[in-house]
């Protein structure tokens, strides 16, 4: 279950070594602090809010038995999230699994409205921006289903950088990767998702 929210404005880093001299207080302000933002990326990369909270709740309980061996190398916001994306990264490679959502068939004004809009994102020269298209409530499950059908690393890194709004050197840092690594498999991850946005214009237009 997940705390009553609250107004936080106490640093992390001091927060962390209350935790780590043993205040239970501390370490429920961190957990509340951060609980909605890693739930939802985790959503974001698993696609079902049952395993996301699960895993939220396993992602918690690594930090508050781990917190002692936080040594501040990088901050706490990233070695939170480095658990979090991993966890959440093992548990679908092993499950193997793609989750989709779906919209109202017989909503067809809604669908032909999203098609419009997807028509409009992916008029733009720039890459889809998943942040922007989720503004928009007709984009958003067909945002979302596209986002499901990358492979798991790509998605992670549009959750992080797109989504959660990461700068490139704390996604390098909570994917344990190298700095170009992150700019690259962004552009690789955007592109791809740009191809299966095009796929479902494409599909939508062929069924009028």
């Amino acid at each position: 279950m997940y705390l009553k929210a609250a107004n936080i404005n106490i640093d992390d880093s001091v927060l962390v070594r209350q935790s780590q001299g043993g205040d239970l207080v501390a370490m429920e302000r961190l957990i509340l602090k951060y609980q909605n933002r890693i739930f939802n990326t985790i959503l974001k990369m698993c696609g079902n809010s049952d395993d996301a909270a699960e895993l939220t709740q396993e992602a918690f309980v690594k930090v508050i038995e781990s917190i002692d061996k936080f040594k501040g190398r990088s901050s706490f916001y990233t070695w939170l999230f480095r658990i979090a994306v991993n966890l959440t990264l093992n548990y679908c490679q092993r499950h193997a699994r793609t989750a989709t959502r779906s919209l109202d068939a017989e909503d067809t004004e809604r669908e032909d409205t999203a098609d419009q809009l997807l028509r409009d994102v992916l008029s733009d020269d720039r890459a889809v921006d998943p942040a922007m298209v989720a503004q928009s409530r007709e984009l958003c499950d067909l945002a979302m289903d596209a986002l499901l059908k990358l492979e798991e690393p790509q998605r992670a890194i549009i959750v992080l950088r797109d989504i959660e709004g990461m700068n490139y050197t704390d996604i390098a840092d909570v994917l344990n990767v190298e700095l170009g690594t992150v700019r690259s498999r962004l552009s690789r991850a955007r592109g791809n998702l740009r191809e299966i946005l095009e796929a479902t214009v494409n599909e939508g237009e062929s069924k009028h």
